[in-house]
């Protein structure tokens, strides 16, 4: 990397910090804080003995990166309890072994937030920053929860794509790329749409679609690994 892209990454950490600390202290949503808290409380019999993070996640990753992965929303024993996204339930072993495979991550597993991950090119962020109840956060609570990631993502200097992991993500990721009241694409594995950019000076992007990463996508092969594959050479192919 050079110099001057080793200060605009050195800034950019910075700002992310900031917004991180916001995002985990936010208490916007009492359905969504209710349920973290009580999921932190009554825990999983299996993770009984750990403390669980309880609290909103902000996303991670390499904040040079050209590729942004959008999920849902953390999981009440995943990231809910790890206190990082998709880390530690078998959504995250799905995705992180397919970034270790595509060589954007050191390593196929994330178990916890110091385990060593390091994500090459790749920022890991998701709609919602509250694990919700069903896995099933409302329209208000998405919106009400969009600013965090708009924040998140412009300070992404380097974004070209955005990986939209399930039509929740899609429509989200809509929300914040889209200004103009036209075309908006229904959500299929493996769409794509190029936008402008949202603020003066910002150049055009590509969201790109794909299954979820969930168990239930996962184990009746909704979504293969080729397929998930296939999906992230494309993000890589987009982000020139």
């Amino acid at each position: 990397m050079t110099t001057r892209g080793k200060m605009t990454q050195s800034l950019c950490d910075g700002g992310l910090a900031a917004l991180a600390r916001e995002i985990e202290s936010c208490r916007l949503c009492p359905r969504l804080v209710s349920w973290r808290e009580q999921v932190a409380r009554e825990k999983r019999a299996a993770h009984s003995a750990q403390t669980y993070w309880g609290r909103g996640v902000a996303g991670f990753g390499d904040a040079a990166g050209r590729i942004a992965i959008l999920g849902l929303a953390p999981g009440a024993h995943g990231a809910n309890r790890t206190g990082r996204l998709f880390t530690g339930d078998r959504s995250g072993d799905f995705l992180f072994a397919a970034l270790w495979r595509a060589g954007l991550a050191n390593q196929p597993t994330s178990r916890s937030r110091d385990d060593g991950l390091r994500l090459r090119d790749v920022w890991v962020t998701a709609a919602v920053r509250c694990a919700p109840p069903g896995n099933r956060p409302t329209a208000l609570e998405r919106d009400a929860c969009l600013p965090f990631a708009r924040r998140e993502l412009a300070q992404l200097a380097n974004l070209r794509v955005i990986l939209c992991l399930g039509a929740f993500a899609w429509e989200a990721a809509l929300a914040l790329r889209t200004r103009e009241g036209g075309r908006r694409p229904r959500f299929a594995h493996g769409a794509e749409l190029r936008v402008a950019g949202t603020e003066p000076g910002e150049g055009g992007l590509v969201l790109l679609a794909s299954f979820h990463v969930s168990q239930q996508n996962t184990f009746t092969g909704r979504l293969t690994e080729s397929m998930f594959d296939a999906v992230l050479a494309r993000s890589r192919e987009l982000a020139g």
